[in-house]
């Protein structure tokens, strides 16, 4: 799998998301944040809103669960029919397990770390999760300016996983856009949320389609599909 891109429905209307989502209909992933004002100082959706949206789209759904206790709450995403869902190791007591409880749900598991969370603790996880998000913003709220001091953390991510035995794409959510895409695509990247460089414009398609080949652009020639060091 190449590059993916997963715009964020965080910045859509809420008021017609069904016609928001149906402007991305060439993109990889509808990535939804789910918030519950708890774990991250903002409230946005929930399940119930989940299952509605899987009704009035074919593009699978990527869910970021920024919540607490994830443990409890995750495995109805994945029952309900979200393709890949994430939690954040700073909130799950059993990551493992949630892990497999995930994919014996069908779904894929994703793995999420904040800015300042290091990811060397994590790596004995990669066998258990299908991706790896680095927050390249403090997550609770869309809009945020990009922090480039989190970029060798996304290499370091992309090296563990390079070395692993088990594909994990990497994802990056947060201040993604046409300047920025570039710099996560050549420290490893491979999916990439975004959420209001997609829909503060008025044409969402084009906007995927350019993130998309600038993606591409730089992934082809960059260290790590080229067989480089970081």
């Amino acid at each position: 799998m190449g590059v993916q891109i997963a715009p964020s429905i965080l910045s859509a209307d809420f008021g017609r998301l069904a016609d928001e989502i149906g402007a991305i209909a060439d993109a990889d992933w509808v990535h939804v944040d789910v918030m519950d004002n708890h774990f991250v100082p903002n409230l946005t959706l929930g399940l119930p809103v989940v299952a509605s949206l899987l009704k009035h789209t074919s593009v699978p759904i990527d869910c970021h669960l920024m919540i607490e206790d994830p443990d409890r709450w995750a495995t109805g995403y994945a029952e309900a029919g979200a393709r890949n869902v994430t939690f954040h190791a700073e909130a799950a007591d059993a990551p493992i397990r949630l892990a497999r409880n995930l994919r014996a749900a069908g779904a894929r598991a994703g793995l999420a770390l904040k800015p300042a969370t290091p990811v060397e603790p994590y790596a004995e996880l990669l066998p258990e999760i299908d991706m790896l998000l680095v927050m390249t913003v403090e997550p609770g709220f869309g809009g945020q300016p990009f922090l480039d001091v989190v970029l060798p953390k996304v290499r370091r991510a992309r090296q563990l996983v390079r070395d692993g035995a088990h594909a994990v794409w990497v994802q990056v959510d947060g201040g993604v856009d046409e300047d920025t895409i570039g710099q996560c695509a050549d420290a490893g990247a491979d999916v990439f949320v975004a959420g209001s460089a997609v829909y503060r414009g008025d044409d969402p398609a084009a906007v995927v389609r350019r993130l998309r080949s600038r993606a591409e652009d730089v992934s082809a020639s960059a260290w790590w599909t080229t067989g480089g060091q970081a």
